[in-house]
This record gives structure tokens, C-alpha cells and sequence, in this order.
């Protein structure tokens, strides 16, 4: 059975920082692109960053330069390092792990809400 557990999601105030992880269990991690999309209420969910088998990265524009994702394959996880954080970053996070559309697997999603 495949899982994907999210976890580094809060609250935090404009300008600062998170970390997000996901840890996964059940595939072989190493061969699929995985990546990180997020939904705000009222608004489509959509592509962060992602992050192929050989290591090619992806970012939306809105985030260039603030978010950098990463994944260790011996640790089955994941990650999103999230800098100079804006309200507008204020969503439900969630991971994707990807190997065509018979393998496209979801995590459970994990609240960002940045607020002062």
C-alpha cells in the first residue's frame, strides 16, 4: 500500500521560514517524479515545484528564488524548503509522487497559513 505522509506545515509570520517533508512508503521511490502542489481556498491546486528521478527541478514562477525542493532516496522523502514566506504562500500543501497516470499518488496535504 502506498502512503505519503506529509508533515512541516504551521503557521508562521510574513518573511519566515518552513520546511515541509514528506515521507513515503510502498513504491520505489527513486524512479518517480515527485513534487509538491498546493490549493487555497476557493482556488485550483496547483504545481509548487517538482523533482525528477535524475534530479531536474521545476518551480512556479511565484516561488523561484524562495522555495527549493529536494528529495534523498535512501530516506524515501521528500522535501520543500520554504524562505520568505508571503500571505499569499497561505494553502494546503500537498506531495505527488508521479510515474505515469496508473501511478499518481497524493499525500494527505499539510496547512501553510502565513499571518502575522
Amino acid at each position: 500500500q502506498v502512503q505519503l505522509l506529509e508533515s512541516g506545515g504551521g503557521l508562521v509570520q510574513p518573511g519566515g521560514s518552513l520546511r515541509l517533508s514528506c515521507a513515503a512508503s510502498g513504491i520505489i521511490f527513486s524512479i518517480y517524479t515527485v513534487g509538491w502542489y498546493r490549493q487555497a481556498p476557493g482556488k485550483q491546486r496547483e504545481l509548487v515545484a517538482v523533482i525528477t528521478s535524475a534530479s531536474s527541478t521545476n518551480y512556479a514562477n511565484s516561488v523561484k528564488g524562495r522555495f527549493t525542493i529536494s528529495r534523498d532516496n535512501a530516506k524515501n522523502t521528500l522535501y520543500l524548503q520554504m524562505n520568505s514566506l508571503k500571505p499569499e504562500d497561505t494553502a494546503v500543501y500537498y506531495c505527488n509522487c508521479n510515474r505515469g497516470t496508473m501511478l499518481n499518488y497524493w499525500g494527505q496535504g499539510t496547512q501553510v497559513t502565513v499571518s502575522s
